[in-house]
C-alpha cells in the first residue's frame, strides 16, 4: 500500500495517481457548478451527493497515507498532509458544527475545498519540477522584486510631488499604487497624470514594465532548463522523513539516513 500511494514508478502507483487526479478535478468541478445559482437549484441533491462521495474518498486516502508511514504525525504536519486535511475538513465542519450553514452562505467552506487543487502537485511530476525551479531561484527573484519595489516607490513619490493632490495623487501610498499599476502595464485609469512631466514619467514606467515582466520568466526558465540536464529522479519516498527523489540503487535516505524499501518499478 505504501508503494502504491507514495511511489508512481509502478503500474499500480500510476493508476492510483490518475484516479486521484480525476477525483480532484471532478470534485472541484462540482463545487464550481454548485456556485452557479441556476445549476445549484436544479441539481443541488446530485452535487451534494458528489461532494460527500469525494469527501469520503479523500478521507480514505488521507487515513491510508497516515497508516502506511512510520511517523503519521510528521506527514500530518507536512505541506501535503495539511492540504489533504483541508480538502476534507470543510464538508465535515458544515455537517458537525452547529451554525456552519452561515459560513456556507458566504462560501468560506466551499472556498477551502479549492485547496484540493493543490493536491495535484503530489501526483504530477512537473509540479515538483516547477516548485524546485522556484525554490532554486528564490534569492534572485527576491532581489529582483526588491529592486522593482525601490523603483516603484521612488517613482510614486516623484509623481506625488509632480502631480499633487489636485490631480488625484492625494498621498504617497496612492502614488505608489499608481506606479505599481503603471509598471505592471495594468493601467486601471482611476488615477492618471495630468501634467506633461507626469505623463513623461508615466511613459517611462510603462516602458520599464515591459522589461521588468520578462526578468522573472528568464530566471525561472534558466533553472528549469538546468533541471532537465540533471538525471530524472524516481518517486521513491522515505517512510521516515517523506523525502522524495532517491536514486534507484539507493539503500538509505539521502536526508535522514533511514533504510529505504526495495525499489519497485515497471
Amino acid at each position: 500500500m505504501y508503494t502504491v500511494i507514495f511511489e508512481a514508478d509502478t503500474r499500480a502507483g500510476r493508476a492510483f495517481d490518475f484516479v486521484l487526479i480525476g477525483a480532484i478535478l471532478l470534485s472541484v468541478t462540482a463545487v464550481v457548478l454548485d456556485s452557479i445559482e441556476s445549476v445549484s437549484m436544479r441539481y443541488h441533491r446530485l452535487l451534494y451527493a458528489f461532494e460527500w462521495f469525494f469527501t469520503l474518498l479523500f478521507t480514505v486516502e488521507y487515513l491510508a497515507r497516515l497508516s502506511c508511514v512510520k511517523r503519521p504525525a510528521r506527514y500530518a504536519k507536512s505541506f501535503f498532509g495539511v492540504i489533504d486535511l483541508l480538502s476534507i475538513l470543510p464538508t465535515y465542519l458544515a455537517f458537525l458544527v452547529p451554525g456552519a450553514h452561515v459560513l456556507l452562505d458566504v462560501r468560506i467552506l466551499r472556498l477551502l475545498r479549492m485547496f484540493r487543487l493543490l493536491k495535484l502537485a503530489s501526483y504530477v511530476e512537473e509540479y515538483g519540477m516547477l516548485g524546485r525551479a522556484l525554490s532554486a531561484s528564490r534569492r534572485k527573484i527576491l532581489i529582483f522584486l526588491s529592486v522593482v519595489m525601490i523603483v516603484v516607490f521612488l517613482n510614486g513619490t516623484l509623481m506625488y510631488v509632480v502631480e499633487g493632490p489636485e490631480n488625484g495623487f492625494t498621498s504617497i501610498p496612492t502614488a505608489v499604487y499608481w506606479a505599481i499599476t503603471a509598471v505592471t502595464t495594468v493601467g486601471f485609469g482611476d488615477i492618471v497624470p495630468k501634467t506633461d512631466f507626469g505623463r513623461t514619467i508615466a511613459s517611462f514606467m510603462m516602458l520599464l514594465g515591459w522589461g521588468i515582466l520578462a526578468v522573472p520568466t528568464g530566471i525561472i526558465s534558466s533553472e528549469m532548463t538546468a533541471q532537465r540536464i540533471i538525471p530524472k529522479p524516481t518517486t521513491r519516498t522515505c517512510r521516515e522523513c517523506l523525502t522524495e527523489g532517491h536514486e534507484p540503487g539507493a539503500k538509505f535516505c539521502k536526508n535522514c539516513g533511514a533504510s529505504l524499501p526495495p525499489y519497485a518499478h515497471d
